[in-house]
């Protein structure tokens, strides 16, 4: 169902690419990486500025070569990327005016964010940037007594309130650096509100304001409105201007998918890391399988929604070698099955036993995950396939109606050889898509 509402115009009109890729990359990366405990040990070990500040003095990713991540997201078959340019701890990888605490002033003497986009773009993909609403090295962001910030127990840190109003005219102005200092940007991430630190507390209406003045093409998610446990107006049939253009869930792919409070999908996209941490943690290992990530993201598109798998490198700015090998993995699946994913979207049918469905106009994709006793089910489908093929090579199945399903006349049925009723192994263990052309 289509909306009259100014706000859900443009929003369907500024999403259709994103609706369209389905895949992309998120990357965070920063000073934590010398820490190598993951984005948030700044607040995790209550560290202060002063002890942080080590890792500013070693901060020196000789091995940065954005062109390489660039690649290795193509292959993987991802269509855009969004780049940490300022995490919580308030460290910039672009060169901002607004402060001194940033890559440009480190051993690195270079603006990350500039050649994160340039590497990006030239290998044809769309570039987003996430962008931290909190800010623990700012003199004027609360400190003491808020509930995250690495001194929320010591009281020499104590702000003044009337200051904070500093740091939003902060905030603001680095977003408009970003926004006017590198061309055209796809995505605005903003990460994260919390509490009552969210909507105008900081300025959102105003930023947003601002946002679309530079760049109204770009989709924002929807952290100024809400926090990633609720997800705000954007749910609503009056969703307020800065509500955002997609939702934003993290690490859950959402049992019904996104849709608003009457029913409509909205878009969404889930963001999921490769193991269990965001920034980089040298004693992770607990990756996830390239399998499970290829289901993930035929389940998010199925259910009309995004992927956006995370990657964190390290101090000297590789990605791990652990999740460059489950991207290849990911990509030799993708090279052989995109058309089921790019364009694709929620199908009409129920999710089968099988696996799952995604659907592109009158072609309609089987991802299949479980090996089948004699011929595939195809239920409530009897009449309604033309043909089918099996995607990776474009080989013709089997459309037949075997002797012993006489009790399912409302069933199709294929098979990936003959004698049809016999059964056999799956040509793609991590999901085997069949492309059923309707009739």
């Amino acid at each position: 169902m289509t909306s009259n509402h100014p706000i859900i115009q443009e929003r369907t009109e500024r999403t259709q690419w994103f609706l369209q890729d389905r895949f992309g990359m998120f990357i965070h990366w920063g000073l934590y990486a010398i820490p190598a405990r993951g984005e948030w040990v700044r607040s995790v070990e209550r560290i202060s500025v002063e002890d942080y500040q080590t890792y500013y003095d070693e901060f020196d990713p000789v091995r940065y070569d954005p062109k390489a991540w660039a690649r290795a997201a193509k292959q993987a078959g991802m269509k855009y990327a969004v780049l940490t340019a300022k995490h919580h701890d308030g460290f910039c990888l672009f060169d901002s005016a607004l402060t001194e605490y940033k890559s440009t002033n480190t051993r690195a003497g270079r603006d990350l964010v500039r050649e994160f986009i340039e590497a990006f773009r030239a290998e044809g993909l769309k570039v987003g940037l996430y962008y931290s609403l909190i800010d623990w090295h700012h003199e004027d962001y609360p400190a003491y007594g808020d509930r995250i910030h690495p001194m929320r127990d010591n009281e020499s840190y104590t702000r003044n309130p009337e200051t904070f109003d500093r740091y939003l005219q902060y905030m603001h102005g680095q977003v408009r650096e970003l926004l006017t200092n590198y061309g055209k940007l796809d995505v605005m991430w903003f990460d994260f509100s919390y509490d009552h630190m969210k909507g105008e507390t900081w300025k959102a209406t105003e930023l947003m304001a601002m946002i679309r003045s530079l760049q109204p093409h770009i989709i924002v998610d929807n952290r100024l409105d809400a926090s990633g446990e609720e997800g705000g107006t954007i749910f609503t049939k009056n969703p307020l201007s800065y509500s955002g253009d997609f939702a934003s869930p993290e690490q859950i792919i959402p049992p019904q998918g996104v849709t608003d409070d009457e029913g409509n999908s909205l878009p969404w996209e889930a963001c999921i890391t490769l193991n269990n941490n965001w920034g980089y943690a040298s004693q992770d290992f607990q990756y996830k399988s390239s399998t499970t990530l290829i289901r993930k993201l035929i389940e998010c598109v199925s259910k009309n929604g995004n992927l956006l798998l995370n990657v964190g490198p390290n101090a000297l700015g590789e990605i791990p070698k652990e999740s460059l090998d489950i991207l290849a993995e990911i990509g030799d699946w993708v090279q052989k099955n995109g058309d089921s994913i790019y364009g694709c979207g929620q199908a009409y049918l129920p999710k089968p036993e099988w696996g799952r469905y995604t659907q592109k106009g009158n072609l309609l994709y089987a991802h299949l995950f479980e090996e089948s006793v004699g011929p595939i089910n195809l239920n409530g489908l009897a009449g309604k396939v033309k043909k089918a093929r099996l995607l990776s090579d474009g080989s013709e199945l089997f459309l037949s109606r075997p002797w012993n399903a006489a009790q399912y006349p409302d069933d199709a049925f294929i098979s990936f050889a003959r004698p049809e009723h016999s059964s056999y192994p799956l040509p793609d263990h991590r999901a085997t898509v069949v492309e059923l052309e309707l009739l």
